[in-house]
């Protein structure tokens, strides 16, 4: 596997991490960010930043693995 490939995939797990098996430790409700009880606040902020993540192994993707000759951009 190369290299950009294998760093776009460890970038493209921590969403999947922090949703999926943090959840129990977050899972307070005491404090209060924006309002809103932690867990909530903690998944509302994840959604938000799995797109900068993804686009972030994106790049790292395209950077160590550039398209060859005939491959669309």
């Amino acid at each position: 596997m190369k290299k950009g490939t294998k760093i776009a995939l460890c970038l493209g797990t921590i969403p999947f991490i922090t949703l999926v098996f943090a959840l129990p430790l977050v899972n307070r409700t005491s404090p209060v960010i924006f309002g809103l009880p932690f867990l909530l606040f903690w998944i509302m902020a994840w959604v938000l930043l799995t797109p900068v993540i993804l686009f972030l192994a994106y790049k790292m993707e395209k950077k160590y693995n550039p398209p060859e000759n005939g491959d669309e951009e």
